[in-house]
């Protein structure tokens, strides 16, 4: 996307100016929204990092419903628009739709001016007001439901017709509908505190002087969830007091539960937030062999050590669907945070549903089943292991457990676990961790505690 033009002092304008740049370069270039909301949201105070952030996320998340909208509107085929003045349009119609505190007028004026100050789409311009002045007065109807429910559901709930006959199938549909409206809303701000840095009451006094707004207690110690966004730029976060991580992230190291002074292997360890979280409850004289086949990712991960100040954890890269680079039989505890769709995580990550493929569960899987065969490897006599994607699909989940159980009479679920407080509510009778957003609020994860006999 080229660059704009932007009158100094006109911040408002250059947060909606990055949120389009972002939009572009999702959709465009198949980027990541989070990486690049990381990259752009120091440049901007707190209030408009919080506005980027909703525009760029509750966008794509609602991306299919506005593409459905805009079609009527302009009477024509999206791909006969120009890319960049698409995008505007989009973040245009999702603030009139979806955001209720910003005057109509003002988004369309935004969104014009945008178009004017970018060099691509500057001769759309006039094409813009006209379609945003529309969509003020009109609003496209939704198709009928009777007529057809799965499309009217994928239309209204903006996600793929396939995904909502999955989502069907898997939950029912009333469970099914009532998990993607849960998918388009904003994920919780979640933190992990490092309590090797200090107690947590000590450490929640230093995060309010930074400016934090504390908000609910989490299941664990180290958990807490903010009323806004975590700041990055305080001292706090220099100084390693905290980790933005998700709550079901937190709760699956919890799982494992390796005894002070242990060795863990993490086996696919990037970018490091359970690597680190198991390397302070192990403590200083415990060890964390972090794996992982992604360089960079493991690089993220030594930084991400160093800034929370752990220095008992290794890092190895290494390819755990080809073999595990240790000796058998070698450790107590083992977690695989095996590589999945993600398909659990689509509030933070909207794109995902437009990415996937149908038969990307399934291939996934695969994948899953030959690192779980790996790490197993590794799990001596009386050992656990932990199996944990953040996918709600059973293919990835139970499936994949299931498969391995039965080829591995030596392995058998460790139900103990269901009788911890800190997994009521989350925990099935078979011993298996499944969370949806639609139920508690926490990310869509599966995860087992697998125990060799």
């Amino acid at each position: 996307m080229s660059e704009h033009v932007v009158r100094a002092g006109d911040q408002g304008l250059a947060s909606r100016i990055a949120a389009a740049d972002i939009l572009f370069r999702v959709d465009r270039e198949s980027a990541y929204a989070d990486v690049l909301l990381g990259a752009h949201l120091p440049d901007f105070a707190p209030a408009d990092r919080r506005l980027i952030t909703r525009l760029v996320l509750g966008t794509i998340a609602w991306q299919g419903r506005l593409d459905y909208e805009l079609k009527q509107l302009t009477r024509r085929e999206l791909i006969a628009i120009q890319p960049v003045a698409l995008e505007i349009l989009r973040m245009g119609l999702f603030q009139l739709r979806f955001l209720d505190r910003i005057p109509q007028h003002a988004v369309v004026d935004t969104a014009v001016s945008i178009a004017k100050r970018n060099v691509q789409a500057r001769r759309a311009a006039g094409f813009v007001n006209a379609v945003m002045r529309r969509a003020t007065r009109e609003t496209a109807p939704m198709p009928p439901r009777e007529r057809n429910e799965k499309s009217f559901l994928a239309i209204a709930y903006s996600h793929p017709r396939w995904l909502v006959e999955r989502f069907v199938d898997w939950f029912g549909l009333a469970n099914a509908e009532r998990l993607m409206t849960a998918n388009n809303n904003a994920a919780p701000n979640v933190l992990r505190l490092n309590l090797a840095r200090g107690a947590r009451a000590e450490i929640i006094e230093k995060l309010s002087a930074d400016g934090f707004e504390i908000g609910a207690d989490g299941r664990a110690p180290e958990t807490i969830v903010l009323k806004s966004a975590p700041r990055f730029e305080s001292r706090a976060y220099r100084d390693g007091l905290f980790h933005a991580q998700s709550e079901t992230s937190q709760i699956v190291a919890r799982m494992l539960a390796p005894r002070a002074g242990a060795t863990v292997v993490d086996c696919a360890a990037a970018p490091g937030g359970k690597a680190t979280h198991l390397a302070e409850m192990i403590g200083e004289h415990g060890r964390v062999i972090a794996m992982d086949l992604n360089f960079n990712g493991l690089k993220n991960a030594r930084d991400l050590a160093r800034r929370l100040r752990h220095r008992n954890i290794e890092f190895v890269c290494a390819d755990l669907t080809a073999a595990a680079p240790l000796a058998p039989l070698s450790v107590d505890y083992v977690l695989l945070d095996a590589p999945c769709t993600g398909l659990g995580t689509l509030r933070e990550h909207p794109e995902i549903k437009w990415r996937m493929k149908p038969t990307d569960p399934a291939r996934m899987a695969a994948i899953q089943s030959r690192m779980l065969e790996h790490a197993a490897t590794l799990v001596r006599s009386g050992g656990a292991i932990v199996y944990s994607v953040c996918s709600i699909a059973p293919d990835e989940g139970e499936c994949v457990v299931d498969g391995f159980l039965a080829r591995h009479d030596d392995f058998e679920i460790d139900r103990a676990v269901a009788g911890r407080d800190e997994f009521r509510g989350v925990i099935d009778a078979r011993g298996f961790i499944k969370t949806r957003p639609d139920v508690g609020g926490l990310d869509g994860f599966f995860a087992a505690r697998l125990i060799r006999r």
